[in-house]
């Protein structure tokens, strides 16, 4: 079956549209040229298929090939977060640094937001990440609760955001003012007090995208 589906997808590749999509990214990778809407209906019936574990051979080789395989294995790990457990998370780092921009960094955010959430020891790990040399792993720590609404650990969060003060990265104080907004959206009472509390430390974009629903 993965056989069938990188072949598909090489089938379906497009030079006319792969050499703006690799421009959008500022030519950092090859694309073969597959918008989003084929990409996933080509991986539709792929993805019904019943696994007791993650293939994470599959997972490895879509990382080496162009940038929409590392898509389709991005949609995988996600499809199948359920069989994730907090020994896969040293594999998902090791994909984080590996061809690393936002595309990327802001699926496996999710994904390993997924295990932490099952599996809180993995807070421990994210912690660590908030203040790791490599901005990606930072943003990920930062971002990983994003979709959590009311289970949002708050003291974890205001810890990982403060670990990233004084910042100058880009990625890094959008993705502080990422969090905080879409809290803020379940919580507006906690953000204001967090904004009102630490304007003086929060990067003008943080501050920004943080007030934007406040």
């Amino acid at each position: 079956m993965y056989a069938k589906i990188i072949e598909a997808y090489r089938n379906a590749a497009d030079a006319a549209l792969a050499k703006p999509m690799s421009a959008y990214m500022r030519d950092q990778f090859f694309f073969l040229g597959i918008p989003r809407p084929k990409r996933r209906e080509i991986a539709k019936e792929f993805f019904t298929a019943r696994e007791e574990k993650i293939k994470w051979t599959f997972v490895n080789d879509c990382w080496k090939r162009e940038r929409e395989f590392q898509y389709l294995a991005l949609e995988y790990l996600s499809k199948k977060q359920h069989l994730l457990v907090p020994a896969d998370v040293a594999r998902l780092r090791r994909l984080a640094v590996t061809k690393p921009w936002w595309d990327t960094i802001d699926g496996l955010d999710r994904i390993i937001g997924a295990i932490a959430l099952r599996f809180p020891e993995v807070n421990q790990t994210l912690l660590a990440w908030s203040v790791d040399k490599n901005k990606w792993l930072r943003r990920i720590a930062i971002d990983h609760q994003l979709t959590r609404k009311d289970k949002t650990d708050t003291a974890l969060l205001e810890q990982i955001i403060i670990n990233n003060f004084g910042q100058k990265e880009f990625f890094i104080n959008k993705a502080i003012g990422w969090s905080l907004r879409e809290y803020s959206k379940t919580n507006p009472a906690w953000v204001r007090r967090f904004v009102k509390k630490h304007r003086g430390d929060l990067a003008p974009l943080s501050l920004r995208e943080a007030s934007k629903y406040i």
